[in-house]
Protein backbone atom coordinates (compact mmCIF):
# COMPACT_ATOMS: atom_id res chain seq x y z
CA UNK A 1 0.00 0.00 0.00
CA UNK A 2 1.26 3.50 -0.85
CA UNK A 3 1.51 5.40 2.46
CA UNK A 4 0.27 8.78 1.14
CA UNK A 5 -2.60 10.22 -0.89
CA UNK A 6 -2.11 11.81 -4.31
CA UNK A 7 -4.14 13.31 -7.13
CA UNK A 8 -4.49 11.39 -10.39
CA UNK A 9 -4.58 12.95 -13.86
CA UNK A 10 -4.89 11.25 -17.25
CA UNK A 11 -4.37 13.73 -20.09
CA UNK A 12 -5.33 12.82 -23.65
CA UNK A 13 -2.59 14.74 -25.48
CA UNK A 14 1.12 15.41 -25.13
CA UNK A 15 0.80 19.14 -24.52
CA UNK A 16 -2.07 18.64 -22.08
CA UNK A 17 0.28 16.45 -20.07
CA UNK A 18 3.02 19.08 -20.17
CA UNK A 19 0.59 21.86 -19.17
CA UNK A 20 -0.79 19.71 -16.35
CA UNK A 21 2.72 19.09 -15.05
CA UNK A 22 3.54 22.81 -15.13
CA UNK A 23 0.37 23.73 -13.23
CA UNK A 24 0.83 21.03 -10.59
CA UNK A 25 4.48 21.93 -10.18
CA UNK A 26 3.65 25.59 -9.52
CA UNK A 27 1.24 24.36 -6.84
CA UNK A 28 4.10 22.53 -5.13
CA UNK A 29 2.68 19.06 -5.77
CA UNK A 30 5.93 17.54 -7.12
CA UNK A 31 4.09 15.71 -9.93
CA UNK A 32 5.40 12.51 -11.48
CA UNK A 33 4.68 11.05 -14.89
CA UNK A 34 3.18 7.59 -14.62
CA UNK A 35 2.91 4.80 -17.19
CA UNK A 36 3.23 1.20 -16.00
CA UNK A 37 3.82 2.43 -12.46
CA UNK A 38 5.88 -0.54 -11.28
CA UNK A 39 8.84 1.53 -10.10
CA UNK A 40 6.81 4.41 -8.68
CA UNK A 41 4.62 2.05 -6.65
CA UNK A 42 7.59 0.06 -5.36
CA UNK A 43 9.61 3.14 -4.38
CA UNK A 44 6.59 4.87 -2.83
CA UNK A 45 5.87 1.82 -0.66
CA UNK A 46 9.45 1.97 0.56
CA UNK A 47 9.17 5.75 1.17
CA UNK A 48 11.89 6.43 -1.41
CA UNK A 49 9.73 8.87 -3.37
CA UNK A 50 6.83 11.17 -2.54
CA UNK A 51 4.37 13.07 -4.72
CA UNK A 52 1.02 14.78 -4.39
CA UNK A 53 0.07 14.11 -8.00
CA UNK A 54 0.70 11.62 -10.80
CA UNK A 55 0.12 12.18 -14.51
CA UNK A 56 -0.77 8.98 -16.37
CA UNK A 57 0.50 9.16 -19.96
CA UNK A 58 -1.27 5.97 -21.08
CA UNK A 59 -4.19 8.07 -22.34
CA UNK A 60 -1.97 9.77 -24.93
CA UNK A 61 -2.31 7.98 -28.30
CA UNK A 62 1.31 8.58 -29.34
CA UNK A 63 2.52 6.84 -26.19
CA UNK A 64 0.65 3.67 -27.17
CA UNK A 65 1.88 3.42 -30.74
CA UNK A 66 3.61 0.21 -31.86
CA UNK A 67 3.95 0.04 -35.63
CA UNK A 68 6.24 0.17 -38.64
CA UNK A 69 5.78 3.32 -40.67
CA UNK A 70 7.99 4.57 -43.52
CA UNK A 71 10.63 1.92 -42.74
CA UNK A 72 10.74 3.05 -39.10
CA UNK A 73 9.68 1.08 -36.06
CA UNK A 74 7.77 3.45 -33.77
CA UNK A 75 7.39 2.36 -30.14
CA UNK A 76 5.37 4.40 -27.68
CA UNK A 77 6.72 4.90 -24.19
CA UNK A 78 3.70 3.07 -22.71
CA UNK A 79 4.35 -0.16 -24.61
CA UNK A 80 5.11 -2.92 -22.11
CA UNK A 81 8.20 -5.08 -22.15
CA UNK A 82 5.96 -8.10 -22.66
CA UNK A 83 4.66 -6.53 -25.86
CA UNK A 84 8.23 -6.03 -27.04
CA UNK A 85 9.16 -9.54 -25.99
CA UNK A 86 6.27 -11.13 -27.90
CA UNK A 87 6.67 -9.03 -31.03
CA UNK A 88 8.57 -10.56 -33.94
CA UNK A 89 9.24 -7.19 -35.59
CA UNK A 90 12.71 -6.57 -34.10
CA UNK A 91 14.27 -9.71 -32.53
CA UNK A 92 16.97 -7.78 -30.64
CA UNK A 93 14.35 -5.70 -28.82
CA UNK A 94 12.39 -8.83 -27.94
CA UNK A 95 15.46 -10.60 -26.61
CA UNK A 96 16.55 -7.57 -24.61
CA UNK A 97 13.08 -7.08 -23.12
CA UNK A 98 12.95 -10.72 -22.02
CA UNK A 99 16.06 -10.20 -19.89
CA UNK A 100 14.37 -7.62 -17.65
CA UNK A 101 12.70 -8.82 -14.43
CA UNK A 102 10.16 -11.66 -14.57
CA UNK A 103 7.13 -12.14 -16.80
CA UNK A 104 4.67 -10.75 -14.25
CA UNK A 105 6.63 -7.52 -13.93
CA UNK A 106 7.16 -7.23 -17.69
CA UNK A 107 3.38 -7.32 -18.17
CA UNK A 108 3.23 -3.92 -16.42
CA UNK A 109 6.70 -2.46 -16.88
CA UNK A 110 6.80 -0.11 -19.87
CA UNK A 111 9.75 0.61 -22.11
CA UNK A 112 9.58 4.29 -21.22
CA UNK A 113 9.35 3.56 -17.51
CA UNK A 114 12.40 1.33 -17.62
CA UNK A 115 14.51 3.80 -19.62
CA UNK A 116 13.53 6.80 -17.50
CA UNK A 117 13.48 5.02 -14.15
CA UNK A 118 15.62 5.50 -11.06
CA UNK A 119 16.88 1.91 -10.94
CA UNK A 120 20.42 2.03 -12.31
CA UNK A 121 20.28 -0.89 -14.75
CA UNK A 122 17.64 0.37 -17.25
CA UNK A 123 18.42 -2.53 -19.58
CA UNK A 124 15.68 -1.65 -22.08
CA UNK A 125 17.75 1.29 -23.34
CA UNK A 126 20.65 -0.86 -24.58
CA UNK A 127 19.26 -1.97 -27.97
CA UNK A 128 18.15 1.57 -28.77
CA UNK A 129 21.64 2.91 -28.10
CA UNK A 130 23.30 0.50 -30.53
CA UNK A 131 20.65 0.95 -33.23
CA UNK A 132 21.00 4.76 -33.32
CA UNK A 133 17.36 5.26 -32.41
CA UNK A 134 15.61 8.61 -32.21
CA UNK A 135 13.53 9.65 -29.21
CA UNK A 136 10.44 11.82 -29.39
CA UNK A 137 10.32 14.11 -26.36
CA UNK A 138 7.51 16.39 -25.18
CA UNK A 139 8.17 19.44 -23.02
CA UNK A 140 7.71 23.16 -22.56
CA UNK A 141 9.65 23.87 -25.76
CA UNK A 142 7.35 21.59 -27.75
CA UNK A 143 7.82 18.20 -29.41
CA UNK A 144 11.40 17.25 -30.33
CA UNK A 145 12.98 14.39 -32.26
CA UNK A 146 16.52 13.79 -31.03
CA UNK A 147 19.10 11.02 -31.39
CA UNK A 148 19.07 8.92 -28.24
CA UNK A 149 22.86 8.95 -28.23
CA UNK A 150 22.74 12.75 -27.88
CA UNK A 151 20.36 12.88 -24.93
CA UNK A 152 21.15 9.67 -23.05
CA UNK A 153 24.16 10.19 -20.82
CA UNK A 154 23.92 7.91 -17.76
CA UNK A 155 20.21 8.71 -17.87
CA UNK A 156 17.77 10.19 -20.36
CA UNK A 157 18.27 13.93 -19.98
CA UNK A 158 14.80 15.48 -19.98
CA UNK A 159 13.88 19.09 -19.40
CA UNK A 160 11.87 19.88 -16.25
CA UNK A 161 8.34 18.72 -16.95
CA UNK A 162 9.33 16.84 -20.11
CA UNK A 163 8.69 13.18 -20.84
CA UNK A 164 9.53 10.44 -23.32
CA UNK A 165 6.81 9.89 -25.92
CA UNK A 166 8.28 7.45 -28.44
CA UNK A 167 11.38 5.63 -29.64
CA UNK A 168 11.92 5.44 -33.40
CA UNK A 169 14.31 2.95 -34.99
CA UNK A 170 15.24 2.25 -38.60
CA UNK A 171 13.68 -1.15 -39.28
CA UNK A 172 16.81 -2.13 -41.22
CA UNK A 173 18.56 -2.69 -37.89
CA UNK A 174 16.29 -5.69 -37.30
CA UNK A 175 18.19 -7.58 -40.02
CA UNK A 176 21.69 -7.29 -38.53
CA UNK A 177 23.38 -10.07 -36.51
CA UNK A 178 23.06 -9.47 -32.79
CA UNK A 179 23.58 -10.94 -29.34
CA UNK A 180 21.89 -10.03 -26.07
CA UNK A 181 23.44 -11.56 -22.97
CA UNK A 182 22.66 -11.13 -19.29
CA UNK A 183 24.72 -12.70 -16.53
CA UNK A 184 23.23 -12.96 -13.05
CA UNK A 185 24.39 -14.40 -9.76
CA UNK A 186 21.44 -16.76 -9.40
CA UNK A 187 17.94 -16.40 -10.90
CA UNK A 188 17.57 -15.32 -14.51
CA UNK A 189 15.13 -12.59 -13.45
CA UNK A 190 17.57 -11.04 -10.95
CA UNK A 191 19.39 -7.78 -11.53
CA UNK A 192 22.35 -8.30 -13.85
CA UNK A 193 25.94 -8.67 -12.82
CA UNK A 194 26.46 -7.54 -16.38
CA UNK A 195 24.16 -7.18 -19.36
CA UNK A 196 25.46 -6.60 -22.90
CA UNK A 197 23.55 -5.98 -26.11
CA UNK A 198 25.61 -6.11 -29.29
CA UNK A 199 24.91 -5.70 -32.99
CA UNK A 200 27.09 -5.97 -36.09
CA UNK A 201 26.68 -3.33 -38.81
CA UNK A 202 29.03 -2.63 -41.71
CA UNK A 203 31.57 -5.09 -40.31
CA UNK A 204 31.74 -3.33 -36.93
CA UNK A 205 30.32 -4.64 -33.66
CA UNK A 206 28.47 -2.21 -31.43
CA UNK A 207 28.14 -2.72 -27.68
CA UNK A 208 25.92 -1.32 -24.94
CA UNK A 209 26.40 -2.26 -21.29
CA UNK A 210 24.41 -2.39 -18.06
CA UNK A 211 25.51 -3.56 -14.63
CA UNK A 212 29.20 -2.96 -15.39
CA UNK A 213 29.15 0.64 -14.16
CA UNK A 214 26.55 2.55 -12.07
CA UNK A 215 24.65 3.43 -15.27
CA UNK A 216 24.01 1.94 -18.73
CA UNK A 217 26.25 3.18 -21.52
CA UNK A 218 27.58 2.85 -25.04
CA UNK A 219 31.14 3.99 -25.77
CA UNK A 220 32.58 4.78 -29.21
CA UNK A 221 36.11 4.49 -27.79
CA UNK A 222 35.46 1.01 -26.42
CA UNK A 223 33.90 -0.09 -29.71
CA UNK A 224 36.91 1.17 -31.64
CA UNK A 225 39.27 -0.85 -29.46
CA UNK A 226 37.17 -4.02 -29.52
CA UNK A 227 36.89 -3.90 -33.32
CA UNK A 228 40.63 -3.47 -33.93
CA UNK A 229 41.53 -6.81 -35.48
CA UNK A 230 45.20 -5.82 -35.64
CA UNK A 231 45.35 -6.48 -31.90
CA UNK A 232 44.91 -9.94 -30.32
CA UNK A 233 41.44 -10.40 -28.84
CA UNK A 234 42.61 -10.71 -25.24
CA UNK A 235 44.59 -7.49 -25.52
CA UNK A 236 41.61 -5.71 -27.11
CA UNK A 237 39.42 -6.68 -24.18
CA UNK A 238 41.99 -5.66 -21.59
CA UNK A 239 42.44 -2.32 -23.30
CA UNK A 240 38.67 -1.78 -23.47
CA UNK A 241 38.35 -2.49 -19.75
CA UNK A 242 40.99 0.13 -19.03
CA UNK A 243 38.82 2.87 -20.57
CA UNK A 244 35.48 2.10 -18.93
CA UNK A 245 33.69 5.32 -17.95
CA UNK A 246 33.92 4.47 -14.22
CA UNK A 247 35.41 1.70 -12.09
CA UNK A 248 33.48 -1.57 -12.31
CA UNK A 249 30.62 -1.95 -9.82
CA UNK A 250 31.64 -3.50 -6.52
CA UNK A 251 28.74 -4.36 -4.21
CA UNK A 252 26.97 -7.10 -2.29
CA UNK A 253 25.87 -8.81 -5.51
CA UNK A 254 29.42 -9.33 -6.76
CA UNK A 255 32.91 -7.95 -6.35
CA UNK A 256 34.48 -5.81 -9.05
CA UNK A 257 37.02 -8.58 -9.67
CA UNK A 258 34.31 -11.15 -10.32
CA UNK A 259 32.34 -8.80 -12.57
CA UNK A 260 35.51 -8.10 -14.53
CA UNK A 261 36.08 -11.83 -14.98
CA UNK A 262 32.50 -12.31 -16.24
CA UNK A 263 32.78 -9.26 -18.48
CA UNK A 264 36.01 -10.45 -20.08
CA UNK A 265 34.59 -13.87 -20.88
CA UNK A 266 31.28 -12.53 -22.14
CA UNK A 267 32.96 -10.01 -24.44
CA UNK A 268 35.21 -12.75 -25.78
CA UNK A 269 32.21 -14.97 -26.54
CA UNK A 270 30.30 -12.15 -28.26
CA UNK A 271 33.20 -11.04 -30.41
CA UNK A 272 34.06 -14.57 -31.52
CA UNK A 273 30.49 -15.22 -32.62
CA UNK A 274 29.78 -11.90 -34.30
CA UNK A 275 33.11 -11.67 -36.08
CA UNK A 276 32.21 -14.93 -37.83
CA UNK A 277 28.72 -13.74 -38.80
Amino acid sequence: MIPFDFEYYKPSSMMEAVDTFRLLNTQGKAPLYFSGGTEIITMARRSHIFTKAVIDIKGIPECNTFKVQNEKLVIGASITLTQLEESKIFPLLGRAARKVADHTVRNKLTVGGNICGKITFREAVLPFLISDSTVVLAGQIGIRNVSINQVFNKTLNLEKGGFLVQLVTDIGYSQFPFMSIKKTKQEKSAYPLISIDSLKKDGQIRFAFSGVCPFPFRSASIEQVLNDKNIPLELRINKALSILPTPINNNIEASAEYREFVLENTLSDIIKVLERS
